[in-house]
């Protein structure tokens, strides 16, 4: 990292009052100071504010205010600076063009958090939540993402590998130095409520931290049911516009339509599916097999059923499907006379109207009640939430239930040590106290230029 880096960090392709060009690295003052005004500049005081003109050669670009940040108190834990400059992307990529005509160099996307995490300033767990604050959908969203740049989250995974240290530190002494009496003598007695309060606590970071990766991304939800039963009534309904196409003729809709609403800080994000039948129209069929496969990749299912009609086959099957996984029945056009028999089944029945809109508000909270996600706008939001750092915890966990299970056996104690320390090692991933190069590049080019 002995390169100087500029970017724009602010959204240079609308108009607005200012834009932020950025530079971080050993050379960001010199390189700044050759087309800056301001005299005083390079030799000011770290964390200062200096009014001046940038100018290329002796023609003006722009009137500017440049902060300067000097190493190590500064984001990247680098010399920074920062030039606020007029708004509008010409001025901002002109100034950008003389700092690397200067000897800076562009920056690559996330490359600045990306040194702060080299640097040592902030962790991986940190770094990501950077990514999932600018990215945050709903207030929940941020909460959680600030969570994590604060290091609430970064807390529970270090508390948790200090007790697994601790267990491993003992089983090791245990092992290698067993004239030391005064040390903890380690049995399969003493470490089962160890490893059962680890387990328990893993436990319920993996469970909070699904719900958790639901509030960053929302819930998805498939509308399903066969054809003229009120599906794209419902969907239009809950968007409260004229999203989907709504027409009697049965197979109207032949692909899938989505929308998304937020309710009580949660995206819900619905999708309308082409009717289930069996058919022998190609397009038609294509549509329905996508329909199921929607279903199946979805959170939580709505099968739609019409009140002024008898239960034909299809719905007979699809309240099998619904049977297993998780969903809701919703009964439509209850203002019609009602033809359908009572439904034998485990899932939550709501009778409504798309055209009278009844029902509507019953059906969201029960969509929010089969997550538990009512009320997480009151909980302390500090949870994993993405994919990467979910699926390192499972593996911890797994880890921990195979060893408590080992130890009910005749294993030694010191080979239960090996997988503990595998969970460990999963923690220690996800904060980045152990990673490799490839998924560290991955991760930050997901981020924006500039930050």
């Amino acid at each position: 990292m002995d390169t100087t880096i500029a970017a724009i960090s602010t959204n240079s392709l609308g108009v607005g009052a200012i834009n932020i060009v950025r530079l971080s690295g050993p050379e960001s003052i010199a390189i700044v100071s050759k087309i800056f005004t301001n005299k005083k500049f390079s030799t000011a005081k770290s964390h200062t504010i200096h009014y001046g003109y940038i100018k290329d050669n002796d023609t003006i670009i722009d009137e500017v205010l440049v902060t300067l940040m000097r190493a190590p108190k500064t984001y990247t834990m680098e010399d920074v600076v920062e030039i606020n400059c007029h708004g509008g992307s010409i001025t901002a990529n002109k100034i950008l063009e003389l700092l690397y005509t200067n000897g800076a160099v562009p920056a690559e996307p996330g490359e600045f958090t990306k040194r702060a995490f080299l640097n040592g300033r902030i962790n991986l767990l940190e770094a990501e939540s950077v990514e999932d604050l600018l990215e945050a959908k709903n207030e929940n969203a941020r909460k959680l993402a600030l969570n994590g740049i604060s290091g609430k989250t970064t807390k529970l995974i270090q508390d948790l590998r200090e007790k697994m240290v601790s267990l491993l530190a003992n089983i090791e002494v245990n092992i290698d130095y067993p004239e030391y009496i005064d040390e903890l003598q380690i049995t399969k007695e003493n470490i089962t409520p160890v490893l059962t309060e680890i387990k328990n606590s893993l436990q319920k970071i993996v469970e909070e931290s699904e719900n958790g990766k639901k509030i960053k991304e929302g819930i998805n939800i498939a509308i399903i049911g066969r054809p003229n039963v009120g599906k794209s009534s419902l969907l239009n309904a809950l968007l409260e516009e004229d999203k989907a196409i709504v027409t009697d003729i049965s197979g109207t809709t032949r692909d899938i339509v989505e929308g998304t609403i937020q309710y009580k800080g949660i995206n819900l994000n619905f999708i309308d599916t082409a009717g289930i039948r069996e058919t022998e129209d190609i397009v038609e069929k294509i549509g329905v097999e996508k329909s199921k496969k929607i279903q199946e990749s979805s959170d939580i299912t709505i099968l739609v059923l019409n009140n002024n009609e008898l239960l034909t086959e299809e719905d007979k099957e699809l309240l099998k499907k619904v049977e297993q996984e998780k969903g809701v029945i919703f009964i439509n056009k209850i203002d019609l006379t009602s033809k359908l028999p009572e439904l034998k089944t485990t899932k939550k029945i709501i009778k409504g109207s798309t055209i009278k809109n009844v029902g509507l508000e019953e059906l969201k909270e029960e969509i929010l009640s089969e997550f538990s996600l009512e009320d997480m706008s009151y909980k302390d939001l500090t949870y994993l939430f993405n994919t990467r750092q979910i699926s390192l915890a499972k593996q911890a966990l797994q880890n921990i239930n195979h060893v408590i299970e080992e130890n009910k056996k005749d294993i030694p104690v010191d080979m239960l040590a090996i997988e503990i320390r595998e969970s460990w090692e999963y923690l220690g991933q996800i904060i980045g106290e152990a990673y490799e190069d490839e998924l560290v590049d991955n991760i930050f080019k997901r981020f924006c230029l500039g930050k």
